[in-house]
Order: C-alpha cells, then sequence, then structure tokens
C-alpha cells in the first residue's frame, strides 16, 4: 500500500518549493513580468516606502519648529529630537522596503524579453519599472548619504548599487557603498529613460509626467542655490523637466485648495487631477502612515494617532485670508493638519502645484521665463491659497516661502533645508545629525559598508 501510493503521488513529489523557485521559470511568460511589475508598485505601496513613512519622516526628523511629536514610538521620536542611533527601527526598515522594491525591478528590467505583446507594451512596463528602481534610489541617497555638494561628489559614500536580480545571496551581493555621484548619475538615467518609454496617460501608473516630477526634484537637488557653473545647469534642467511636466498636460491644478484632500471621503477614492503620482489606499489594500502619524479622530472617516501636532509657530507664518491656514482642525486643544485625516486617503508623491513652484524658483534663480514667468507661475499657487497676486518678486526666498506653506507636511521639509543651506531644530543642513545611519544589521551582515559621520 505504501509502494502505491508513493508511486501514484511521485511526479507530485518532484514539484520544487515555491521559494527556491529558479528565476528563469518564475519569470517565463510576460504574465509572470507583468505580476512581478505590480510587486514592485506594491513595494512602493509599504508604509515604510511612498505608503507614508518617505514623507513622515522627511517632516519629522529636527522639526521642533512646525511639528510637537507626542508619540510612543521611540524611533520616530529620536529621529525627531535628532537623537538617532544605528539601530533604529524606522532606518531600517525604510532601507529594506527600498530595497525590496528594487529588487523586485531589477527582476522585471531582466525579462523584459518576455514582454512580446507589442513594443509599446515592452516599453511601458520597461519605463514603470525604471522610474520606481530610480525614485527608491533618490529617496536612499537623500536620507543615508551626504547632500549633493557637500563635500566630494564622487568620494562621499551613497548607497550600494544594486541593478541585478538577487537570486541566492553570495559575497558578491555585499556590495559597498556607490558614491553620491554615481548614485545621482544612476537615477538621472533611469528617470530620463522612464520619461522617454512611459505613456503620458496609464491610470495610476507611473507616466512621463511622473517620471519628469521626480527628476525635477532630482535636478533642483544638485542645483541647491545655483553658485556655481554645474549648479546653475543642474538648475536649468530642473526648470526643463518641471515644464514638461506641466507641457504634458496629463495634470491640471485644482481650482480649490481642499479639493487636493479626503480623496477617498470626497473623491470616491479618486486622486485629484493634480496628483501626477499617488499611492492608491483602499479599505482592502495600500498603506496611509502619514494618516496613523499627522490624522486624529476628527469625525467619520477620519483616523490616526495624533502624534503629530502642529505648533502655532508654523500657523504663525501664513498671511491673513490664506485659506491654507484655515486648514487645520483643533481637537483638545492641539493643532492638526487636515491634508491627512482621511483615513483611506490616497498618498501624494508629487502633484502639479509643485512643478509650478519649482519652475516659478529656477526661472527667477536663472533669470528666465521658460514656459511663464516666475510671477505667473508664484501668484497661480497665490491666488488659490486666496491671496491677492503680488507685483513682483523681490526675492527668491518670497518664492521659497511659498513653497513650505503649499508643500507643508507632503514630505519636501527637510529635502528643501538642505538644498538651500538652511537649519533643522539649529543644526546646519549638513549637520551629520541629519542623515540616517546605516542600519545596524546591515552593516553586521556586509562587512564592506562604511557607517556615516554621525554613527561611528
Amino acid at each position: 500500500m505504501l509502494v502505491a501510493m508513493v508511486t501514484s503521488c511521485d511526479d507530485r513529489l518532484e514539484v520544487n518549493p515555491t521559494q527556491s523557485i529558479d528565476q528563469d521559470q518564475a519569470l517565463s511568460t510576460e504574465k509572470d513580468v507583468l505580476v512581478t511589475l505590480i510587486g514592485a508598485y506594491d513595494g512602493l505601496q509599504e508604509a515604510e516606502t511612498y505608503g507614508g513613512d518617505f514623507m513622515t519622516l522627511s517632516e519629522l526628523i529636527g522639526n521642533s519648529q512646525d511639528i510637537l511629536f507626542t508619540g510612543t514610538f521611540a524611533g520616530l521620536s529620536d529621529i525627531w529630537k535628532l537623537q538617532i542611533v544605528p539601530t533604529n527601527l524606522n532606518a531600517r526598515d525604510t532601507w529594506i522596503d527600498a530595497y525590496n522594491a528594487i529588487n523586485r525591478c531589477n527582476n522585471v528590467l531582466s525579462a523584459l524579453d518576455k514582454i512580446t505583446s507589442s513594443e509599446d507594451a515592452r516599453a511601458r512596463v520597461e519605463g514603470e519599472a525604471l522610474f520606481i528602481r530610480a525614485s527608491m534610489y533618490f529617496e536612499l541617497v537623500r536620507f543615508y548619504a551626504k547632500t549633493w555638494d557637500d563635500g566630494n561628489n564622487a568620494t562621499n559614500p551613497g548607497v550600494p548599487l544594486v541593478l541585478e536580480p538577487t537570486k541566492n545571496v553570495t559575497n558578491a551581493d555585499y556590495k559597498s557603498r556607490s558614491s553620491v555621484a554615481d548614485v545621482y548619475q544612476q537615477v538621472i538615467t533611469d528617470l530620463t529613460r522612464a520619461e522617454n518609454a512611459l505613456p503620458e496617460e496609464n491610470g495610476i501608473y507611473a507616466t512621463k509626467s511622473a517620471a519628469a516630477g521626480i527628476l525635477s526634484r532630482v535636478k533642483l537637488m544638485q542645483g541647491a542655490t545655483g553658485t556655481t557653473p554645474q549648479q546653475l545647469a543642474a538648475l536649468a534642467e530642473a526648470r526643463d523637466a518641471a515644464n514638461r511636466a506641466i507641457a504634458y498636460g496629463t495634470n491640471s491644478l485644482e481650482e480649490n485648495f481642499e479639493s487636493l484632500w479626503y480623496t477617498f471621503l470626497d473623491n470616491d477614492g479618486n486622486s485629484p487631477t493634480e496628483y501626477m503620482f499617488s499611492m492608491k489606499v483602499t479599505t482592502q489594500d495600500g498603506t496611509n502612515a502619514i494618516n496613523t502619524y499627522f490624522g486624529i479622530n476628527a469625525g467619520s472617516g477620519t483616523s490616526g494617532r495624533g502624534d503629530c501636532k502642529i505648533t502655532n509657530d508654523h500657523l504663525s507664518k501664513y498671511e491673513a485670508g490664506d485659506i491654507r491656514k484655515d486648514f487645520f482642525v483643533v481637537i483638545g486643544g492641539r493643532n492638526y493638519t487636515q491634508k491627512h485625516l482621511d483615513t483611506y486617503g490616497n498618498v501624494p508623491v508629487v502633484r502639479l502645484g509643485e512643478m509650478y513652484l519649482t519652475r516659478a524658483e529656477t526661472n527667477f534663480r536663472l533669470g528666465t521665463s521658460v514656459g511663464d514667468t516666475p510671477l505667473n507661475d508664484l501668484n497661480a499657487i497665490r491666488e488659490r491659497a486666496g491671496l491677492d497676486p503680488l507685483a513682483s518678486i523681490s526675492d527668491v526666498g518670497v518664492i521659497l516661502k511659498e513653497r513650505s506653506l503649499e508643500l507643508a507636511f507632503e514630505g519636501s521639509r527637510i529635502h528643501d533645508i538642505k538644498r538651500t543651506r538652511g537649519t533643522a531644530s539649529g543644526a546646519a543642513w549638513n549637520d551629520p545629525r541629519l542623515i540616517f545611519p546605516i542600519p545596524q544589521r546591515e552593516m553586521d551582515t556586509n562587512t564592506n559598508l562604511t557607517q556615516n559621520d554621525a554613527y561611528l
């Protein structure tokens, strides 16, 4: 009886376990590749990446001026206080999930020959994978390495560049940190290829305008304050990328600032046309980690821990009559932004309003009017906020202030401070404490890695 059972089940017993399935077998059809690409997008939805933590961490790090953090998560509290340690769980998990998404993209890119339905389909898949990979590397190098032009970009350690799928881990997979210059160049190469390959319309997925929008951020970081020929050239490229993002016409400015939010409660779960790229959140899938920390129960459909309370100092920055100043709710005597109250609200990654402000700033710094004048772009944002248009722009600080208020608590704060050479809670833009540590678990596993200065 036993022999018969073994014989009859012989074929089934030969099935390889799925956790060790050969990559060539796993990605053998176009459908396999498309499923893996969806997996890469799923990686972006993780709380630790574009599900909200990238944005939350940028707003929270060393931000005692705008935020009173009262949460009980030690990792976030340490980030807010600039008392980060190499074992910080937030820094660890963000690193892990970003590289997981990158590896999924590398798997897709390694199997593009399986996309045989059409050339357009193959180009779209390649563009989407490159967009995701570039976005993850850009966030990693901004958080875990020195800012562009803080010393020598060619020798400052960035993050490890992994451009091939990781199968079974061997010593060859324990890579050292590539330079900041090399990481930025890879990001630019990927985004440029992505913008060329992606369609202008692509549902909730990456588009030409989304790639141009992220590329404008990359070049804006490289442009810094525009004090060298190289920085001025980067500012021109940031301007041109922002202008392309606007000119594609895929997105448009919302007429009312309030319409940008409450996407689940007020817009049937759809992102407004101003969102160039966002993370879809539903009752079954997706994460809105900004809601977790910035949100609070303010009525039906709203929630959150209420960890991030907005200070009166922040509210004092708005002009009288600014609609954005009223977009806060007071509960228990504390202020909370309404941007992230919606429990299932979609998470904006990049929106068109930012592109208008980037184009205004770069045109102003360069003395140009590509696409439109700096004044017109700035006033488009001001007038939507209920403010009178300006007759002129006295200095770039006017645009930077508008940018800080328009994009408040959306994830741009620490990166704008670094590129404009500002301060965060008294820490200068290049203070080593404003850089995350390479996670201790990575240091323990990979002896080729070097630690950042503040954590030696």
